[in-house]
């Protein structure tokens, strides 16, 4: 498939290797050149200096031809006016990075297709969702909902008192009422895709799907206690701290630790009666002491700096804080934030790069999740009739090593998924792959 991406930043950098190594055709677009520097390091992306809302500059960068078009830059005017652009000349498909939630209300949907722009992506605001999520389920170190809230995807980290720990899976799923699915293994820097020979030890980061109403019964199979979040601390006041404040119960007290005066004060006027702003250092110790740090069940680190967000969740952890939360938006230090035991990560690349997947598929693909602590992805797809996933029950289908089944819903039923289930067409499957795998999953649901 052939890319043209608008704007050499963070996420438009990533999305451009990240496909590059999947062997797409891949552009860069960015008026500034030395953005563009490090595609000469034998990388296969095609750099073009040029401005994405220049007429001239989209021709010569062969938009005509292009089968997506993503305006990433930081400035959503000119990622809405570079779609509208590219899709008039000829452009296939196009995702514009936003910040306006506005657009993205379902009444707004049909009016920004007729002018071009086929997708929209506000990485702050999901970015927010995932740490709503987190809050909500602090014992976990990532939590999705899937298919519409029926089944739930959890990433846990197990100790040696969890009831799983130096069990074999087939031993779990000898059980007379199954609970759950385990779909992946993270064991230091590998991800598993396991069978059931495989064991689970101590340190692992396991990833269960579940429906909701039993969600409980994997909290307590792994160990962890229940806990409920009232008091968080948040450091940094930008757009993703104002969005995860006012997703957040109104019951739950919230401190933003801003150290601009000036921003402390916009962030005052928009976030909710439950949310106190205060100018200060995050860092500073007595400050943190004086806010309640101790009394905190949560602290989120957003600062634009991630050694900076990760040291201050250690930090918190040392204060006794339970449930820590850093923004990393380096995906090299995501492995460290891991070793540090930091319970949850959010990076607005792999969010972006989750978007992009679901365009690239030829299925019918809902939603797609790239995985913070895991080399994987999460995909929600719609099985069609006849196709290769259909024909067979599942143990008889021989899917490859990389990909496993967590689980599907039928006329809005959810069911887990075992050796003997038959998909039908038009099941929702929820698939679990690594992240190599991706492109596979045409193969058996089309």
């Amino acid at each position: 498939m052939k890319i043209l991406i608008a704007g050499a930043g963070e996420v438009g950098t990533h999305l451009a290797k990240m496909l590059s190594r999947e062997k797409h055709d891949i552009v860069l677009m960015d008026s500034d050149e030395s953005k563009l520097a490090f595609t000469r390091l034998g990388m296969e992306i095609l750099p073009f200096e040029g401005a994405p809302t220049s007429l001239a500059s989209l021709k010569d960068a062969g938009v005509e031809k292009i089968d997506l078009f993503v305006s990433v830059t930081p400035e959503e005017t000119t990622n809405i006016t570079a779609c509208m652009l590219a899709a008039k000349m000829g452009a296939g498909k196009t995702l514009a990075r936003i910040n306006n939630y506005e657009y993205l209300l379902p009444k707004n949907q049909e009016f920004f297709r007729s002018i071009g722009i086929g997708s929209m992506i506000y990485p702050e605001m999901l970015a927010a969702k995932e740490i709503v999520s987190a809050v909500k389920l602090p014992w976990t170190r990532q939590s999705w909902e899937l298919l519409g809230g029926t089944l739930i995807l959890v990433g846990v980290k197990v100790y040696e008192n969890a009831e799983i720990v130096n069990k074999q899976l087939i031993e779990l799923a000898k059980n007379e009422q199954k609970f759950y699915h385990i779909v992946a293994i993270k064991r230091s820097n590998e991800t598993i895709i396991p069978r059931g020979t495989d064991y689970i030890r101590a340190g692992d980061i396991v990833f269960f799907t579940s429906e909701k109403k039993n969600i409980n019964e994997v909290r307590k199979q792994t160990g962890k206690d229940d806990m409920e979040v009232k008091n968080i601390l948040v450091m940094g006041g930008g757009r993703i701290a104002i969005r995860t404040s006012q997703y957040l119960p109104g019951n739950i007290h919230i401190k933003i630790i801003e150290s601009s005066r000036e921003k402390s004060i916009r962030v005052s006027e928009e976030v909710p009666e439950n949310v106190l702003v205060i100018n200060g250092d995050a860092r500073n110790t007595e400050l943190l002491l004086q806010e309640g740090i101790q009394e905190s069940q949560a602290f989120i680190a957003l600062s634009e700096n991630s050694e900076m967000n990760i040291l201050a969740c250690v930090a918190a952890k040392r204060f006794g804080v339970s449930k820590t939360i850093a923004q990393v938006e380096n995906i090299d230090y995501i492995p460290m934030a891991e070793r540090l035991d930091i319970g949850s990560v959010v990076n607005k690349k792999l969010i972006a790069a989750s978007h992009i997947y679901k365009l690239l598929l030829d299925v019918d693909v809902s939603n797609v999740k790239c995985l913070a602590f895991a080399n994987a992805d999460v995909a929600e797809l719609t099985a069609r009739p006849d196709s290769r996933i259909t024909r067979r029950k599942v143990k008889d289908i021989h899917l490859p090593k990389d990909i496993t089944l967590g689980g599907l819903v039928r006329n809005g039923e959810p069911m887990l998924i075992e050796g003997e289930t038959q998909i039908m067409a038009h099941d929702s499957v929820i698939v679990f792959c690594l992240a190599s795998a991706m492109n596979k999953l045409e193969d058996y649901f089309n």
